[in-house]
């Protein structure tokens, strides 16, 4: 019987939630938390621990907890370590492929994990793992879990492991040889007559294709400017009278400062969830840092601070949703005379 040590963070280890994101690595006998998930699709294999950590407090602290797992690894021998699904979660993505390449990497344990492809972990790690495709929410937990498990199984019977779309994961970013029945000759040709007759047809190269952004001009003279500030850290009047959600946003606010000096606690809060809030709602400016831009206005250092404050949420809105937002930002901030844009995040 194999031995599988799983990792999971505050949230699904269900010791709380944002509050509860600087817990400190610990470790329980068993499965615990998300890890029941697996028990049933496991073959052969059982878990016989699970390490459960605050996000916050992997991210900070990186080293401690990459020895606290090297003590588990050395106490309970496992065969691999299964860590997550971490869906759109940044954090906990972070933590997962972290804990899982430093244990495939530094102790030659098996390790996987899985997120979704938005996750800025992906690109951080997707070379030195197998990281599988997972839904964006806890939503597809179920059929994450048993894609992750069948996989696992594979990795640990030892069998050969499939093309990336055969198998759900990510690529890797390498390029393996394979025998086909037709030449490459053939086999363009036919892809070509398949686009041509609309029929469908799959590429066997995909290409990369990014957005290209065209720089803007610098600002002539920032001491004559009117400039704006923009934040996705979900910095909104008490009470979020726009119904900004705390993750996945698809809208976003304009809020009056004229006459404010500060963006004063109690009169703003911080609705994004990917964040301890409590720092934010003691001091927006934190975030927002509307004081600091006042200050330089009456310096002269800007000419002008914009008296309307742009806030959503960044906490897995998806790139479109971003690109559209913010195209709606700028045609109004170009139609009330804007020419630089102060943007904070978290």
């Amino acid at each position: 019987m194999k031995k599988v040590l799983f990792y999971t963070n505050q949230f699904f280890g269900q010791i709380g939630g944002e509050e509860a994101a600087y817990t400190e690595p610990q470790v329980h006998e068993g499965p615990k938390g998300n890890a029941n998930a697996f028990v049933p699709q496991l073959k052969d294999a059982k878990i016989v621990a699970t390490i459960l950590c605050g996000d916050n407090y992997y991210a900070e602290n990186m080293e401690i907890c990459r020895a606290f797992i090297r003590k588990q690894v050395e106490a309970y021998q496992p065969d691999m370590l299964l860590a997550g699904p971490a869906f759109n979660a940044g954090r906990f993505g972070i933590a997962c492929a972290d804990a899982c390449t430093f244990v495939q990497e530094q102790l030659g344990v098996l390790s996987l994990t899985a997120m979704y492809e938005e996750n800025p972990a992906l690109e951080m790690y997707r070379k030195s793992i197998y990281i599988m495709q997972a839904g964006k929410s806890a939503a597809s937990m179920t059929k994450d879990a048993k894609r992750m498990a069948d996989f696992a199984n594979k990795l640990l019977a030892g069998e050969p492991v499939g093309l990336p779309k055969e198998e759900g994961y990510f690529p890797k970013g390498r390029r393996i040889n394979v025998f086909a029945e037709k030449n490459g000759a053939v086999r363009a040709v036919d892809m070509l007559m398949a686009k041509i007759k609309g029929e469908p047809f799959e590429t066997e190269l995909e290409i990369s294709m990014y957005d290209k952004v065209q720089p803007s001009t610098p600002v002539k003279d920032l001491r004559k400017a009117k400039v704006a500030l923009l934040t996705s850290g979900g910095i909104v009047p008490k009470g979020n009278p726009d119904h900004i959600p705390a993750a996945t946003a698809k809208v976003w606010g304009r809020y009056d400062l004229s006459g404010m000096t500060r963006l004063d606690a109690g009169a703003w809060e911080s609705v994004h969830a990917g964040y301890d809030p409590v720092y934010a709602n003691d001091d927006p400016n934190r975030v927002a840092p509307y004081n600091t831009m006042k200050e330089l206005e009456k310096e002269g250092i800007i000419g002008e601070v914009y008296p309307y404050l742009c806030s959503t949420t960044g906490n897995s809105t998806s790139v479109a949703d971003a690109t559209r937002m913010g195209d709606e930002m700028v045609r109004q901030l170009k139609a009330d005379g804007v020419e630089a844009v102060l943007l904070t995040s978290t």
